[in-house]
C-alpha cells in the first residue's frame, strides 16, 4: 500500500521531468566551476529549488486541466485525473513545495530568488491565459528552459554567454513545437478539445517551424563554440568538436517526431530512446573533457 502511494506521489510530482532542471548545471560546467565544492553545492541547491517549484506547477496545471486530461488517452492516468489524489491533497502539496522552493532560493541570493519567482508566475500565467495564444504558448514554455539556464548562472554569480542563452531558447522552441505536433497526431480529431490552441496549428506549419528552429539551434551553437569570447574564457578552441553530437541529437529527435515515434515529451524521449540518451551523455562527457582537460593535466602533474 505504502509502495503504491509512493509511486502515485512520484507520478504526481512528475519526478522524471526534473531532468529539465539539469539546465541549471550548464553554467557550472561552462564557467569551469565544476571542481569548486562551494559552487557545486550552490548548483545543487538551485536544482532542488527548481525541482520543488516545477513539481508544484505541474500539480497546479493538473488541477486546471483535470477535465481535459480525463479525455486524453495518456494523461487520463495521471493521479489527479484518475482520482488517485484528491484536489485538496494536491493544493496542500503545492503550498508545501512552493514554501520549500522559496526557502532553498533564499539560501542563495536575491537575484536567484527573483528569477525563480518570475518563473513560477510566468508558468501560472501560461496555465491560466497564455497557453491559449498561438505561438506565444510555445514561446512561454521555451522561456521556462531559458530561465533555468540563466538561473544556474545567477546562483553562482558567474557570466553566462548570450549565445548559449539564445541557443537554449531555439532548442526549447524545437522541443515545444515537436510536442504540439505529437499531440495533433496522437489526438487527431480530439486534439482541439484537449488543447484549444491546436486549432491554429497544422502539421505542415509545425514541420516548417521545427526545421527553422532546428537550423537556428545548430547555427547559434556553432557560433557559441567558435566565439572568441568563449575561446578566451574557456582557454580552448576545441569545443566545436561537440558539434557532431548536437547535429545527431537534433536529427534523431526530428526523425522520431516526423515518423510519429515520439516527441510528445522530451524528458520521456530522453529516457526511452537509447541513441538519444547515448548522444546526450557523450555530448556532456566530451564537453567536460574539453573544458577541464588543462585543469586535469595540471592537477595530475602536481601529484
Amino acid at each position: 500500500m505504502a509502495h503504491d502511494m509512493f509511486k502515485t506521489l512520484v507520478k504526481a510530482l512528475r519526478v522524471y521531468q526534473w531532468s529539465k532542471n539539469l539546465l541549471v548545471f550548464v553554467a557550472l560546467l561552462f564557467a569551469q566551476q565544476l571542481q569548486v565544492p562551494g559552487q557545486l553545492f550552490r548548483s545543487l541547491v538551485a536544482f532542488a529549488a527548481f525541482c520543488a517549484a516545477s513539481s508544484a506547477i505541474y500539480l497546479f496545471n493538473d488541477i486546471m486541466d483535470i477535465e481535459n486530461d480525463r479525455m486524453h488517452p495518456e494523461k487520463c492516468t495521471r493521479p489527479l485525473a484518475s482520482g488517485a489524489i484528491r484536489i485538496r491533497t494536491a493544493v496542500a502539496m503545492i503550498v508545501g513545495l512552493l514554501a520549500a522552493a522559496a526557502l532553498l532560493a533564499s539560501q542563495l541570493n536575491v537575484r536567484f530568488f527573483a528569477i525563480l519567482a518570475f518563473y513560477v508566475v510566468l508558468i501560472i500565467l501560461y496555465s491560466l491565459v497564455l497557453k491559449r495564444l498561438v505561438i506565444v504558448d510555445v514561446m512561454v514554455v521555451a522561456m521556462g528552459f531559458v530561465i533555468r539556464a540563466m538561473a544556474g548562472a545567477i546562483a553562482l554569480s558567474v557570466t553566462f554567454s548570450n549565445w548559449l542563452v539564445v541557443c537554449t531558447m531555439f532548442l526549447a522552441l524545437f522541443l515545444g513545437f515537436s510536442k504540439r505536433r505529437h499531440e495533433m497526431c496522437v489526438l487527431s480529431e480530439g486534439a482541439t478539445s484537449h488543447r484549444p490552441v491546436l486549432l491554429h496549428y497544422t502539421i505542415p506549419y509545425l514541420d516548417s517551424l521545427n526545421i527553422l528552429v532546428a537550423g537556428a539551434t545548430l547555427i547559434t551553437y556553432t557560433i557559441y563554440t567558435c566565439s572568441p569570447e568563449v575561446v578566451l574564457r574557456l582557454g580552448t578552441d576545441k569545443l566545436y568538436l561537440t558539434l557532431p553530437f548536437v547535429v545527431y541529437g537534433l536529427f534523431r529527435y526530428l526523425y522520431l517526431v516526423q515518423q510519429n515515434l515520439d516527441g510528445g515529451d522530451p524528458s520521456s524521449s530522453l529516457l526511452k530512446d537509447k541513441p538519444l540518451t547515448a548522444t546526450v551523455l557523450l555530448w556532456g562527457a566530451t564537453c567536460t573533457g574539453i573544458i577541464y582537460w588543462k585543469a586535469a593535466m595540471h592537477w595530475w602533474g602536481a601529484i
